[in-house]
């Protein structure tokens, strides 16, 4: 089969048409890209670019976030996330008969602006003020 009958039977389809090229003994353009070394990267590096990003780069907080349990000068929002959460559950601060509900402790006051009870859903919208922003 020529190259021109089967361009017109597979239409361009670069995957179908690398079979009926090769055939012919002329290689198709993708072939040179693939011919060349892939780039290769290590799941190390991978897991590191991919833990600097977003919600997972640690920034520097405030003075209250830090005094909390288990807080450093610099913590990614989703690590700061869980130390709340595991002081939530630590203490069993959910209201029992409404689960969304956290009370909150001395602790919890400290950085959710002194209330006294907040949302589940509330909560990384009451620590965004905490985190310093950094160019």
């Amino acid at each position: 089969m020529s190259s021109a009958a089967a361009a017109r039977i597979f239409r361009g389809c670069r995957a179908l048409m690398s079979s009926s090229a090769a055939a012919g003994g002329k290689r198709p353009a993708s072939a040179s890209a693939a011919a060349t070394a892939p780039k290769v990267t290590t799941k190390a590096d991978a897991a590191e670019a991919k833990e600097l990003r977003g919600i997972m780069r640690p920034v520097p907080v405030s003075d209250a976030l830090r005094r909390f349990p288990g807080g450093a000068p610099e913590i990614s929002r989703a690590n700061a996330i869980k130390i709340v959460w595991a002081h939530i559950k630590a203490n069993n601060l959910q209201n029992p008969a409404n689960r969304k509900e956290i009370n909150c402790d001395e602790k919890l006051k400290s950085i959710f602006s002194g209330r006294d009870k907040v949302g589940m859903m509330e909560i990384s919208r009451l620590l965004s003020p905490h985190f310093m922003k950094t160019n």
